[in-house]
C-alpha cells in the first residue's frame, strides 16, 4: 500500500490513524453534551494540575508546598487569630514567676542569705527582669520593616507574588502578616509580630536574657524544689495512712512522729519539740516554689536551645529562612564542584557587631547589656554595609 507521496504506509499505521480520528470524533460529541458550566470547572481543574509542572523550575518542592497549602492556610489562621493570646499567656507566665520570687522567695533571701549573696541577687534579679521586659516590648512594639509600596530607585530582586511589589535582598512574604517583611526571620506568635530587619535584635535579646531568667530561678530554686517536693510527698503518704504528725516549717522538710506502737515516745517528742501544723500557707508556698521551678527549667531547655539556634544563625550572619535556601544553593554548587558564600556574611565577630550595632568597646554594655533603643545598621533594602570584609571596627 502506497501513500500519495509515494512512499510505503504500514498497515497499522493507517488502523492507529482511524482510531485516532474516530476518539477526536467521540470527544467532540461528548464536549457537546457536556454543560458549559461543568467544562469551564472541568477546564479549571487541568489547568491547576497543569501549573504544577508548567516550566522546568518546577520540583518537588514546589509540588509539595502546593499540596499543603491547605494546611499553611489553617495555620496562619489560628496563629492570626491567636496571637494575642499567645502574649497573654507570656506576660501572665512571666509575672507569675515575679510574684513568686517578690512574695515567697525574696523573704527568704533577705532572712537566711549572707550580705554579699543578698545584694547579688537582688541587683542581678531585677537587671535580668529590666532587660526582659525592656526588649519583649520593643519586641512587640517595633515594626519590623517594610518595603516601599511605590516605585523607587532601590534595587531589587524579584517580584512578591501576593503583594505585586518589588522585593529587596532578604525580603520575604508574610503570610500572617499579609505583607512583605524586610529582612524577615520568621512569624513569632509569642511577639504576635514578625521578626525582621528592625526588631531582630530586641527578639533575640529577650530570648536570650528570659533563658538566663529561667535557668538562674532554676539554678538558685533547686534545693527548696527539693524540700517543697518531699514535704508534699510526704504529707500525701501522712494523710493515706493517717499515720504521725506532721512538723515542718517554711522551706524545711516535714518531719513525721510516728504514733502507733509508740506513743508513750510519741508523747515526748511532742512535748520536747512543739512545732507549728503545716498551715495553707506553707501548702501554697511549697506549690509555688515547685510550680516556678518546673516552669522555668522547662522554658530554659525549650527557649535555650531555641536562643543556641539563633545564634548559631548570627554568626553565620543569615536568617531561619536564608538557612533554607543558602542550604539549598550550596547543595546544588557542590554538584557541580563549586564552593557556595554567604554574600550577607562579614565574617563571625563582624556579623555579632553589626547584629547588635556594636561600633566601639563601650557599646557591648551600653548596647548590649544595658536596655538600648538604637536602631541597626543600614534601611533593610540594600545590605553593602563593608565592602571590604574586614574588621573595621577596633573592638
Amino acid at each position: 500500500m502506497k501513500s500519495k507521496g509515494g512512499l510505503n504506509m504500514h498497515p497499522c499505521s493507517s488502523v492507529l490513524h482511524l482510531l485516532l480520528r474516530c476518539m477526536r470524533g467521540c470527544c467532540r460529541h461528548t464536549r457537546s453534551r457536556v454543560p458549559r458550566r461543568l467544562r469551564r470547572h472541568v477546564s479549571y481543574i487541568r489547568l491547576i494540575f497543569k501549573s504544577l509542572y508548567f516550566n522546568s523550575l518546577t520540583n518537588s518542592d514546589v509540588v509539595t508546598d502546593s499540596i499543603l497549602e491547605p494546611v499553611f492556610w489553617m495555620v496562619e489562621v489560628v496563629t492570626r487569630w491567636f496571637g494575642m493570646v499567645f502574649v497573654f499567656l507570656v506576660v501572665a507566665l512571666t509575672s507569675s514567676v515575679v510574684f513568686i520570687a517578690y512574695f515567697c522567695l525574696l523573704p527568704l533571701v533577705l532572712h537566711t542569705y549572707s550580705p554579699g549573696w543578698m545584694i547579688w541577687h537582688i541587683c542581678y534579679g531585677h537587671w535580668n527582669l529590666v532587660m526582659i521586659v525592656f526588649h519583649y516590648y520593643k519586641a512587640t512594639k517595633t515594626p519590623p520593616g517594610y518595603p516601599p509600596k511605590m516605585k523607587t530607585d532601590v534595587p531589587f530582586v524579584s517580584v512578591c507574588k501576593k503583594c505585586i511589589i518589588p522585593k529587596p535582598a532578604r525580603s520575604h512574604h508574610c503570610g500572617i502578616c499579609k505583607t512583605c517583611i524586610l529582612k524577615m526571620d520568621h512569624h513569632c506568635p509569642w511577639l504576635n509580630n514578625c521578626v525582621g530587619h528592625f526588631n531582630h535584635r530586641y527578639f533575640f535579646s529577650f530570648c536570650l536574657f528570659l533563658t538566663l531568667g529561667c535557668m538562674y530561678c532554676s539554678v538558685s530554686g533547686r534545693h527548696l524544689f527539693i524540700d517543697a517536693y518531699n514535704t508534699i510527698d510526704q504529707l500525701k503518704h501522712l494523710e493515706a495512712e493517717k499515720q504521725g504528725v506532721p512538723v515542718t516549717g517554711i522551706g524545711l522538710l516535714i518531719g513525721i512522729v510516728p504514733s502507733a506502737g509508740v506513743a508513750g515516745k510519741a508523747v515526748q517528742v511532742a512535748q520536747e519539740v512543739s512545732q507549728p501544723p503545716y498551715t495553707y500557707k506553707d501548702r501554697m508556698f511549697h506549690k509555688s516554689v515547685i510550680y516556678m521551678w518546673v516552669l522555668t527549667s522547662t522554658v530554659s531547655v525549650a527557649l535555650g536551645a531555641l536562643t543556641l539556634w539563633h545564634a548559631l544563625l548570627i554568626t553565620r550572619g543569615e536568617t531561619s529562612i536564608e538557612r533554607h535556601i543558602n542550604g539549598k544553593e550550596a547543595k546544588r554548587l557542590a554538584k557541580r564542584g563549586r564552593v557556595y558564600r554567604n554574600p550577607f556574611s562579614y565574617g563571625k565577630l563582624n556579623n555579632w557587631k553589626v547584629f547588635f550595632g556594636v561600633e566601639k568597646r563601650s557599646h557591648w554594655l551600653t548596647r548590649v547589656l544595658l536596655p538600648s533603643g538604637h536602631a541597626p545598621y543600614g534601611d533593610g533594602l540594600t545590605w553593602d554595609i563593608y565592602p571590604l570584609k574586614k574588621d573595621m571596627m577596633p573592638v
